[in-house]
Parts: C-alpha cells; structure tokens; sequence
C-alpha cells in the first residue's frame, strides 16, 4: 500500500528542550492545536479532547531525549490516526515537523485542508513560543 505523505514543518526561535517540554504536553494543546480542539481533560489516565469531530483520545509517545511528539488521535469512530511529529534542534532554534499523511479515501481536497489546519497550529506554537515574556 502507498501512503502521501506531507511534511509541514515551522522554525522556533527558542532551544528544542524547551518547544519539546511545552509541545509534548497535552494539557497544552489547547492553546495551540485548533485542529484538537478547543479543550482537553484527563480521565482515567487518557487525554481526551473535545475536537470538531466529536471526543477524541491523544495519547503522545513517552516522554524522551529526542523530541520524538509522535502522537496517535483515536477518532470517535473508533479509527486511531498515527501522527509522526518531531522537535529538530537548529542552531539555538528548533524547527517542529509533522507528517500529515492521507488516509484511505481522504480527497484532495480534504487532504489540502488537514495540510492547512497543520500548517495554522505549527504557526500557532511559533507565535505562542516567541512571544516575548
């Protein structure tokens, strides 16, 4: 099977320690990942956002040395969508990259909309993080 692939990535001025501990957090995703929603809660130790699409369930990769944010979002249908997600240190910066890739049956244009709510939240994280404290 071939699966498009995308990758969306924005340059952060500030160390990757630093974007990857507020990224890797999930209670943070509200203020940076519309595409998540507008909310997220713990219950029995899941994160469960309240997302466009209904309930979602956001489980992140253990925390680690590497800036690895891959994260699976279990759909309310019951689909789990696997989403690589990396922090790359740059030169005192970082630059964040996604992997959007299609899943079966996903439009061109449906596709060219998740690259766009992708492409807003890592600009969202960018702006949040550079933002002069």
């Amino acid at each position: 099977m071939t699966t498009t692939s995308r990758h969306i990535s924005a340059w952060i001025a500030r160390p990757a320690a630093e974007v990857y501990e507020f990224a890797r957090r999930p209670s943070n995703l509200p203020s940076w990942a519309a595409g998540l929603g507008t909310s997220v809660e713990e219950v029995d130790g899941r994160w469960v956002a309240d997302s466009p699409m209904g309930h979602v369930v956001v489980s992140f990769a253990p925390p680690n040395d590497f800036g690895v944010l891959d994260h699976d979002v279990t759909l309310p249908s019951g689909e789990t969508v696997s989403n690589p997600m990396r922090v790359v240190p740059d030169d005192g910066g970082s630059e964040v990259v996604f992997t959007l890739r299609r899943r079966p049956g996903m439009s061109d244009d449906d596709f060219a909309r998740d690259a766009a709510a992708v492409a807003a939240d890592l600009a969202t994280l960018k702006a949040l993080l550079e933002r002069p404290a």
